[in-house]
């Protein structure tokens, strides 16, 4: 495929495009309009701003929501689990320790997405899900996370609305070309013509052979040696995402389109009492023409001052707009707060703390499945999943995890009510011993596995339990030497009971034995 074929691809599906981003530009400019900007605008253009601020409050707002619970600090947003029949082929028996190891493995893909500040980014392209329904995530194998909005990327998806093609068109500089190409250009027509730009489109093209994804970049028809690869489909890094999606649709919908009626509505109302207030701040005194008073003593006069004249020859000038504004301000307000409930601005589930406790983001996990029709768990499923493989595909090429066997480990994402994952199985494990304490503590003694019971509450607590709770070995070495210190005492015991006796029949003989004179 030439490069000719690939633009001319990029261009036939970027007009099966332009209704949406259309759309997704009007959405834009309701909210924040530097989300998508207006084609041909760059970073140094000036940006019409809405006259309301709430359609920008409820993007932030809802876009923070959405990330606490999607990815919330310093706790696994998935959890890992294993079959009992594949736990038992894999040599072990003792769901405790798999829990344990397991929960170990899912702290250490938290740590990298601390480390590679993957939560900044994702903020960046849940605001564009929000406002134009589509953000597509390229996470590297080395470096961060990259987002492309909607007017750099297209996409062709099947009627499953699985991926099947993605052309990114992004601008890089000449000078940051591979030498090999720049010599391949001098010899192309259209590199000529373009002799006088630094910059051209870096073409990358995705598309999906049997089981794989083959990619490859291309600039003026020239294939970039290096950028030629595939990725099987559980860990391609290319991640094309839909806050909505469509059936037959290749792109998505926007939370803000389903609300783009009252956000007009609340642009032009406030628009029109914020020109009308400033228009009736102005301050303007009229004169009668045939008055004694004259213009100029009141023009003149300082703020206290004394002038001749009449007070009926003076009047200002007033709009008496207040029963138009009132009626245009009472329907603004209602709007708005029909827009703070769409965006979730009335709630305060989350308190503004450093820590945040685990009920409180279930909770507000809860109030967006309920609030948003399920669309959090769309986000889970076709963004987090992805993330998790791609998470464990770079931990096993590092070496920080073993090898697991092909769909051994179940990644779940957990959402909805099971927003914390291991939280449930925390709750659980403490009802169920709750139920065994009338059994008595003996019965539970010599029932219960004490050290698979303590390694599973360390997991669902999410605490690293090695070092903290005794391995067998250890407790073994330290019976071992309860022993021996018993063994000690008792022979330090008999040795004492045999000398006893011996000492006193010494004492008795010496006490019979005749006194010298």
């Amino acid at each position: 495929m030439n490069e000719l074929s690939i633009g001319k691809s990029y261009e036939n599906m970027a007009a099966d495009r332009d209704a949406f981003l259309s759309r997704a530009r009007s959405c834009a400019e309701l909210t924040i309009p530097t989300l998508l900007p207006p084609e041909g605008h760059n970073g140094s253009s000036n940006y019409d701003t809405p006259f309301q601020s709430v359609g920008a409050r409820g993007v932030n707002n809802l876009a923070s929501k959405l990330l606490m619970t999607l990815l919330p600090p310093n706790t696994p947003f998935f959890r890992l689990t294993i079959d009992d029949f594949d736990l038992v082929e894999l040599g072990g028996d003792q769901r405790g320790k798999a829990e344990e190891a397991l929960a170990r493995i899912e702290r250490s893909a938290t740590q990298i997405v601390e480390s590679k500040a993957i939560r900044v980014p994702t903020f960046e392209a849940l605001k564009q899900l929000i406002v134009t329904g589509n953000a597509l995530v390229h996470m590297p194998p080395k470096g961060g996370m990259k987002i492309f909005r909607l007017d750099r990327y297209v996409v062709q998806r099947d009627t499953m609305g699985n991926l099947l093609k993605i052309i990114v068109r992004e601008t890089i500089a000449y000078d940051a070309l591979p030498p090999e190409i720049l010599e391949a250009l001098m010899e192309n027509p259209e590199y000529q013509a373009d002799t006088n730009k630094k910059e051209c489109d870096l073409y990358t093209c995705v598309r999906r052979v049997g089981k794989k994804y083959e990619i490859h970049q291309e600039v003026h028809g020239i294939v970039i040696p290096k950028s030629k690869g595939s990725y099987p489909e559980d860990k391609l890094p290319w991640m094309a995402l839909r806050f909505i999606s469509i059936d037959g649709e290749d792109y998505g919908r926007g939370f803000v389109e389903e609300y783009a009626g009252d956000l007009k509505s609340l642009e032009a109302l406030t628009q029109a009492i914020v020109e009308g207030s400033a228009a009736s701040a102005k301050l303007l005194f009229m004169v009668r023409p045939n008055g004694t008073t004259k213009i100029r003593n009141i023009a003149d006069s300082p703020n206290g001052g004394i002038i001749s004249g009449d007070a009926n020859d003076v009047t200002t000038l007033q709009a008496n707009k207040f029963n138009d504004f009132r009626v245009a301000q009472e329907t603004m307000n209602t709007i708005t707060e029909r827009m703070s409930y769409a965006f979730l601005l009335n709630s305060s589930v989350q308190r503004n703390a450093e820590r945040v406790t685990a009920e409180e983001v279930r909770f507000m996990a809860q109030e967006l499945e309920t609030a948003l029709g399920g669309i959090y768990s769309v986000l889970s499923q076709e963004f987090q999943v992805p993330l998790v493989n791609l998470l464990l595909n770079k931990m096993q090429k590092e070496n920080k995890m073993p090898k697991f066997p092909k769909d051994t480990l179940k990644p779940q994402i957990v959402t909805g009510l099971e927003a914390l994952g291991r939280g449930q199985d925390l709750n659980k494990l403490q009802s169920f011993l709750s139920m065994l304490q009338p059994l008595g503590q003996d019965v539970i003694a010599s029932e219960l596995n004490i050290g698979d019971y303590l390694s599973r509450l360390g997991a669902s607590l999410g605490i690293d339990t090695q070092g903290l709770v005794k391995s067998p070995e250890q407790k073994q070495q330290e019976q071992q030497a309860a022993q021996e210190a018993q063994q000690q005492q008792m022979m330090m015991q008999m040795a004492e009971k045999g000398v006893a006796p011996m000492a006193k029949g010494a004492a008795d003989a010496m006490a019979e034995m005749p006194e010298e004179e």
